[in-house]
């Protein structure tokens, strides 16, 4: 799975560990996501777009091998 944090937070200048705070996760997953070793749940992914208003295919893509 692809994800775009990296550039959402960069358009609002928002730092891991405040999209960290925000999710409610630990800024050490806000970094295994942006690096592709995690794959969020369900409700974080939604989170997330919430939190950049964007939604969840914005943020997120699907390779073809998933």
């Amino acid at each position: 799975m692809n994800n775009k944090i990296r550039v959402a937070r960069a358009e609002v200048r928002m730092t891991q560990q405040q999209l960290a705070d925000a999710a409610g996760v630990s800024r050490q997953t806000i970094n295994a996501i942006e690096s592709g070793k995690f794959v969020p749940s369900t409700v974080l992914a939604l989170k997330m777009a919430k939190i950049f208003s964007k939604s969840v295919e914005e943020i997120f893509q699907l390779e073809d091998e998933d």
